[in-house]
C-alpha cells in the first residue's frame, strides 16, 4: 500500500509545531531556573526520547492507529515536530519540584497533565498534525499519556533523587 498524502503545503499542521516549540520554548526562558542545567537536559531529552517511542509503538505497524504530519511516512519535519515536546516535559517536571508536589497529589498533578496533553493533541488534530486510523479516538491517548507521564517522572526520580547518593 502506498502513503497517504493528506497535504502538500506548508500550512496549519506545521505552523501548529512552530508555535507549539516557540511558546513552550518561551515560557522556559521566562521562568527562574530551578533545575540544574544536566536536570534540564535530561527532563528535555527523556521528553522527546518517551515521545518517539510511544509515538512510534502505536503509529506504525502492527499497531498504526494514526499518521503524524503531511502523510503516512515519515518527512524530516515530523521528527522535527518531536522537539515540541521538550519544553512542555521539561515544564511537567518544573511544576513537580517547585511546587514540591508529592504523596496523593502526585495522581491529581499527573491527571491535570494528562488534560493538558489532550488538548493539545485535540488542538494538533484539529491543526492536522494527527490523522487518526483504524477507529482510534483522542480518548484512548489519555492511559498512554498517564504511562508517558509515569515513566518520566520515575526516571526524573531515579536520576535526581537526593536518597539516591546517600549510603545507607
Amino acid at each position: 500500500m502506498g502513503a497517504v498524502i493528506y497535504d502538500q503545503h506548508f500550512n496549519s499542521n506545521e505552523l501548529y509545531v512552530i508555535v507549539m516549540m516557540t511558546v513552550g520554548f518561551t515560557i522556559y526562558r521566562l521562568l527562574p531556573r530551578t533545575l540544574s542545567p544536566l536536570q534540564t537536559a535530561f527532563t528535555m531529552l527523556i521528553s522527546v526520547i518517551s515521545g518517539l517511542i510511544f509515538d512510534h509503538t502505536i503509529a506504525i505497524p502492527p499497531f498504526d492507529l494514526y499518521d503524524i504530519g503531511d502523510n503516512s511516512s515519515y518527512e524530516v519535519f515530523d521528527f522535527i515536530s518531536y522537539l515540541m515536546y521538550a519544553p512542555y516535559g521539561y515544564l511537567y517536571i518544573y511544576g513537580f519540584e517547585r511546587f514540591r508536589i508529592s504523596g496523593i497529589v502526585t495522581i491529581g498533578y499527573m491527571l491535570a497533565w494528562a488534560s493538558i496533553a489532550l488538548l493539545f493533541e485535540w488542538l494538533g488534530v484539529k491543526s492536522g498534525v494527527y490523522h487518526y486510523k483504524h477507529g482510534y479516538y483522542i480518548l484512548y491517548s489519555i492511559p498512554i499519556y498517564l504511562v508517558v507521564l509515569s515513566v518520566q517522572l520515575s526516571a526524573y526520580r531515579a536520576a535526581f533523587s537526593n536518597h539516591r547518593w546517600q549510603k545507607n
